[in-house]
């Protein structure tokens, strides 16, 4: 019954790898296939090149060396410059070709996995962490390439090189060519044994390398807390033990490689001692030609390497299929939340939002919003509240369909946001989140990813208005200030400043603002207040908020307490409820304008 299984496995195996090749050949053979054409010509001259300078070996033993013809002389030292003349242009044009096909290879992947990985839900990057996936991406994305270059090399160089030498061989000496094939059989089986050990190894060298580097990366990104708390140490344990599993994988994916080397040398080196043993006592006990017996064993010692480049083949092949198959992985993974086939452009008219007994769990079991409703109108502030935990954020997530609602259903202006475009619901959003995402770039490319076709005069006055301009002035090359991974350099208000300006260059019929002042101190607080009052003339506004002056002006305020609505209403309405959770929170607020999140959190829920 074991036996059974290792061979479904085997087979298994073996169906997977052609799989891949299928499909790598399919997706790039058509595309390249005029590249490789003059890479594989380039490859056979090569190989006819090894090939004929084996043969003419016999030509210069017996036409120069023993006949002393002396217009060989000249022709055959001739002969021979031009092949080895005609094999390095060969060397040098197919390595050219193959380098730009394999670099336009990876590019073409790296393109299609970012556009990929766009597409995916969030859920995705909730179960993979960023700093893992990019690197486990940037080692595995050179797999497709190394397959189709070690294939074509193979088959073009090495196996046409074998075949020509073995041909020269055959026509030079038929039996003495029987008694050096016979090392290929043993080595094949050999070979063979090793690939299967190495596809598990190779896969677990490959996770292993990605959590050291996205454990390094994520320790640079947050060397402010690893030396505020003191963490140097614990994760230089924690590092440490990772590099050492990954640098045992990797002993062990070089121990397996390298395996082949001892039989392959020692199976070769007796077949070729045997040959040249014999052959050597032909030529003294018959008299058998010098010539032929040289240009058997010339052609003997130049496809050894080929030779051996072929068994190694299957070896290296593993390694790149199991990078290929991981990027696959990736690929094949299916969005969560595709737009319907029928799904239509969003057209806002008024901006009107309505929440239909909407229920949403990030979980099975779980109930973060529990059939909640409620409507928020056109053209109004509708602000939410609430102790952390309690759904806040998850209306506005929901709202963007970064989530599909369990039960219920939202609508803007009447249409369900599940029937229409993810892309054209997002474009008529804007949006200031909690923790501000600053990207590669100035300043001014920051705030034009609000609005891509946003000229600078537009940048300039949407910084005005999020009260941005004046530290940006500052800088050393003002919009054009080059900015440290994630705004490293800015301070927690002022990347949120530019958040800001980026949803107000959006100019956006829907803005959303998820404790978009909490990083702000006082000052720039009451900046950006009276920026967001600015802007939010005609737009339907959702705010979530703990702090009360962002939200006394709302048109209706929400309280949410355990994934519902425990009340709704005006300011004025809420504060006059006796013993309300609202007036408790105003109450808190009035009596220490400073308290913390966590207090009023603790303040609701009391």
């Amino acid at each position: 019954m074991k036996k059974k299984k290792i061979k479904l496995t085997e087979r298994s195996q073996r169906g997977l790898v052609v799989r891949l090749l299928k499909r790598i050949f399919a997706e790039n053979g058509r595309r390249f296939f005029w590249p490789y054409v003059w890479a594989v010509a380039c490859l056979v001259v090569v190989s006819a090149t090894t090939a004929f300078l084996a043969w003419i070996m016999r030509d210069v033993i017996d036409g120069i060396f023993v006949q002393a013809d002396r217009t060989l002389l000249v022709v055959l030292p001739f002969a021979i410059f031009v092949t080895f003349l005609a094999r390095g242009f060969a060397s040098y044009w197919q390595g050219v070709i193959l380098a730009r096909i394999g670099n336009n290879i990876v590019a073409q992947y790296q393109r299609r996995l970012f556009t990929h990985l766009t597409s995916l839900s969030v859920d995705f990057f909730a179960q993979n962490r960023s700093a893992q996936l990019a690197a486990r991406l940037n080692q595995n994305v050179s797999g497709i390439r190394d397959t189709l270059n070690l294939t074509v090399t193979s088959i073009a160089r090495d196996l046409l090189s074998l075949v020509f030498l073995v041909g020269v061989m055959i026509w030079q000496d038929p039996l003495l060519s029987g008694i050096a094939l016979l090392a290929g059989p043993p080595i094949a089986i050999m070979i063979g044994g090793l690939a299967k050990k190495l596809r598990k190894a190779t896969r677990q060298s490959i996770d292993l390398n990605a959590r050291v580097l996205s454990s390094m990366q994520e320790a640079a990104q947050g060397i402010a807390v690893v030396k505020a708390f003191t963490m140097e140490e614990p994760l230089k344990q924690r590092i440490a033990k990772l590099i050492d599993a990954a640098e045992e994988r990797s002993n062990r994916i070089a121990a397996i490689t390298e395996r082949s080397g001892p039989v392959t040398e020692s199976v070769a080196g007796l077949a070729i001692a045997g040959v040249i043993a014999y052959s050597g006592y032909r030529a003294i006990e018959y008299g058998y030609s010098p010539g032929s017996m040289f240009a058997f064993i010339t052609a003997l010692l130049l496809a050894y390497d080929p030779a051996r480049r072929l068994a190694r083949l299957q070896v290296q092949l593993e390694r790149a299929l199991v990078n290929a198959e991981m990027i696959y992985e990736i690929l094949d993974t299916q969005p969560q939340q595709q737009d319907r086939p029928d799904a239509k452009p969003l057209a806002v008219t008024a901006g009107a939002i309505r929440f239909e007994d909407v229920s949403f769990g990030y979980h099975p079991g779980e109930d973060v919003l529990q059939a909640i409703s409620f409507e928020a109108p056109a053209g109004r502030t509708t602000a939410i509240i609430g102790a952390s935990g309690g759904g806040k954020s998850t209306i506005i997530a929901l709202l963007q369909r970064l989530y599909d609602a369990r039960d219920g259903r939202i609508t803007i202006d009447g249409q369900d946001i599940r029937d229409v475009t993810k892309q054209s619901l997002r474009a008529q959003i804007a949006y200031v989140p909690q923790a501000p995402t600053l990207f590669e770039g100035t300043i001014a490319d920051n705030i034009r990813l609000g609005r891509p076709d946003a000229d600078d005069a537009a940048i300039r006055d949407a910084s005005r208005l999020a009260h941005a301009d004046e530290f940006i002035e500052r800088q050393p090359l003002g919009y054009d200030t080059p900015l440290g991974e994630n705004g490293v350099t800015l301070s927690g208000g002022q990347r949120q400043r530019l958040s800001i300006a980026r949803a107000i260059v959006r100019d956006a019929p829907i803005l959303l603002l998820d404790e978009a002042t909490s990083a702000l101190d006082t000052r720039s607080e009451m900046l950006v207040q009276d920026a967001l009052d600015t802007i939010k003339g005609g737009r339907t506004v959702i705010v979530v908020a703990h702090r009360l002056s962002t939200i006394v002006s709302a048109d209706q305020i929400m309280v949410m307490d355990g994934g519902r609505i425990a009340e709704r209403g005006t300011h004025a309405e809420l504060v006059d409820r006796p013993g309300g959770l609202y007036a408790r929170f105003y109450a808190l607020q009035t009596r220490d304008d400073r308290a913390a999140p966590e207090a009023i959190a603790s303040t609701i829920r009391g």
